[in-house]
């Protein structure tokens, strides 16, 4: 495949996501499978929380179902928001695979090297993750059958039905339904994460090409130094820009998450305490890691693009400066002061996403944990 025709879907760093969203029409295609994906998710999370407020189920379901019903409203928000802005989506990734084809385009075998470690990670990841939801997908359809009663694999309200009667098949059939419907919420849920955390990664590479070419200024001729730095300069900039389009995509998506992350696993926990069986203890801790984990490389990778950011002036202040001209070491001076501010992830706008923002929400989740459980008690 020659790099000028690669198509934008079979980008290597992608991995499957983008087949994935092209498949149910989210990007690049538009037609009537993402209404088939996204319509029976809108109308069975309406149902979930009209279930929640009228159930008599036990309390064990009760929070499971509330569970489900944040995951269901995060998946719709997700697919939602990639169907209002699939054009800034896609011209976003387009502005990514013209950056992503000039680096392996380059004489460079660092670089080159580089783009290969950052290809071969997102694919890894965006496996992880798929392979983490269709154990969730699982353990959906799977949880029921250990349970006390008679339930779906996610609670639903519909007037005049008695879904769970004995004598007529409404419970079968429903249950096949919802068991058919898992994969398809898999589909919308872990692709999303996957592209934003390739996004962050490619984010990463970026600041990783600068830091090697501020390094390697020591090899070239006094005449060439100039010209490089200039050419970085003007890469960080693109560098800024793109992460600035990352954060207008995202950012208000980044605090639905944050909000829904600490309700899920606040819920997930208090469902492990009330457990009443050893498959329904080991199928919430599945649930557990699947969304703690999806969370977490969100995090990490964010918290490694604000320091590697930052680096690009510790790999500039490293260079030989002090063999440079005046006019270089000023023009290489205002590089170091640009990157001063590490560029950063921002949830909501304001908060910047890192490890250490995870870690003050794992904080309140369990002190709001230690709070209900007391409560429950």
């Amino acid at each position: 495949m020659e790099l000028k025709s690669m198509d934008t879907v079979e980008m290597p760093i992608f991995g499957s996501t983008l087949k994935l969203m092209k498949f149910w029409s989210y990007l690049f295609v538009h037609n009537w499978r993402r209404y088939v994906a996204m319509a029976p998710y809108v109308i069975i999370n309406c149902t979930q929380y009209v279930d929640i407020y009228l159930s008599t189920e036990s309390l064990d379901f009760i929070i499971r179902n509330v569970y489900l019903a944040v995951l269901f409203t995060n998946t719709v928000v997700r697919g939602v928001l990639l169907c209002v802005q699939r054009f800034s989506y896609e011209r976003f990734i387009n502005v990514l695979k013209s950056f992503y084809i000039e680096l392996l385009q380059s004489d460079d075998p660092t670089i080159n090297l580089l783009v290969e470690e950052t290809t071969r990670l997102s694919v890894f990841i965006s496996r992880i993750n798929l392979l983490m939801g269709c154990c969730t997908c699982i353990g959906f359809v799977t949880y029921p059958i250990f349970g006390s009663e008679r339930v779906l694999p996610y609670g639903m309200y519909l007037p005049t039905i008695d879904e769970y009667k004995y004598a007529s098949p409404y419970y079968e059939i429903f249950f096949v339904i919802q068991a058919i419907m898992a994969p398809m919420g898999c589909c919308m849920y872990i692709p999303y994460t996957n592209m934003v955390v390739t996004f962050t990664l490619f984010a990463i590479l970026m600041c990783r090409v600068l830091q090697h070419k501020l390094r390697s200024l020591e090899k070239l001729k006094n005449e060439q130094v100039r010209g490089e730095i200039i050419w970085c300069i003007k890469y960080q900039l693109k560098l800024s820009g793109f992460v600035d389009a990352m954060n207008a995509l995202n950012t208000h998506l980044h605090l639905v998450e944050f909000l829904c992350f600490g309700a899920m696993l606040c819920v997930l926990l208090f469902s492990l305490i009330i457990a009443q069986t050893i498959a329904q203890t080991v199928i919430v801790i599945a649930y557990m890691v699947m969304i703690f984990a999806n969370s977490v490389v969100l995090y990490y990778v964010a918290n490694e693009l604000y320091f590697q950011s930052f680096d690009i002036a510790i790999a500039a202040y490293e260079s030989n400066w002090m063999d440079f001209d005046v006019d270089t070491q000023k023009t290489l001076k205002f590089l170091i002061m640009r990157s001063q501010k590490p560029l950063a992830i921002l949830v909501g706008g304001t908060y910047p996403m890192n490890l250490k923002m995870l870690q003050s929400l794992l904080n309140a989740i369990y002190s709001f944990f230690t709070l209900l459980r007391r409560v429950y008690g």
